[in-house]
């Protein structure tokens, strides 16, 4: 782990390990799924890195973005801390009552613009379905596989376009999301394929290898940065099965993976 400071980009991301990636763009800094605690075991969850950067090494913060605050590998103590004290916190309408008075829940294809310093108008985001587990998984009371989760896409004047998918490991609603959010030209998706044996007779929660590739072909975006899929133990698969899965597909070159901490021009 390291605290040297990570210093604003004109239009880049990084992922600083598990869900936890840095988005600047627009001149604004967003910071998705905040994870910051120390390895160890969190509930029926076990950790075993921790992220390249901490919370001090951000400066700061003009929105944070959470898919989901159910789970401690998407939101632990310290991101949950770090998303409280933001001045805009962007997720789901059920996690957005737990996560305090800055929190606005987002509803899928709702949209919040944020003001953009650069002068160039408003950035929006918009909330795009996620569903966390199988498709044919018992759902809640809610109609929820698992829990209600959410995607998100970053868009404005002169911007690229972003996709963030969030716990997502359905291929249809990637398809749904290029359908209805096109020109997406960059992505952040959770792969791993996370198994957890209780549920869902151990399937997978987020997308294996296979399907992360399915989803950059599906979005037509010329920049994938893979993230969630190190960190914690209930992850089946690693960074080799994403980059095999790409390379088989033929999709090598939108691929990137750098080290965590490192940028991604976008």
């Amino acid at each position: 782990m390291t605290s040297s400071e990570l210093f604003r980009q004109e239009c880049a991301v990084t992922v600083l390990g598990g869900p936890t990636a840095v988005i600047d763009m627009g001149g604004l800094r967003f910071v998705s799924d905040p994870t910051f605690d120390e390895p160890g075991p969190s509930g029926y969850l076990t950790k075993t890195a921790g992220p390249a950067a901490e919370e001090g090494a951000l400066g700061t913060v003009d929105v944070v973005l959470v898919s989901h605050d159910q789970h401690p590998d998407n939101l632990d103590v310290r991101g949950r801390a770090f998303a409280e004290a933001a001045p805009l916190v962007l997720t789901t309408p059920v996690s957005a009552a737990r996560l305090g008075e800055r929190a606005v829940g987002l509803s899928p294809w709702s949209s919040h613009l944020v003001p953009r310093p650069d002068g160039a108008g408003d950035l929006t985001v918009l909330a795009v379905p996620a569903v966390h587990g199988p498709e044919d998984g018992e759902r809640d009371a809610d109609g929820y596989v698992n829990c209600q989760v959410t995607g998100f896409v970053l868009s404005g004047q002169g911007l690229p376009t972003v996709y963030i998918s969030g716990d997502n490991a359905s291929i249809r609603t990637v398809a749904e999301v290029s359908r209805r959010a096109p020109d997406i030209s960059a992505a952040v998706l959770h792969a791993g394929a996370a198994r957890v044996p209780a549920k869902f007779d151990g399937r997978p929660l987020s997308m294996d290898g296979r399907r992360t590739a399915a989803a950059a072909a599906v979005l037509g975006a010329d920049v994938v940065v893979p993230a969630h899929y190190d960190g914690w133990t209930h992850f089946s698969e690693g960074l080799d099965d994403i980059r095999t899965a790409f390379r088989e597909a033929g999709l090598s070159s939108l691929l990137h993976t750098p080290p965590h901490g490192s940028w991604v021009a976008l």
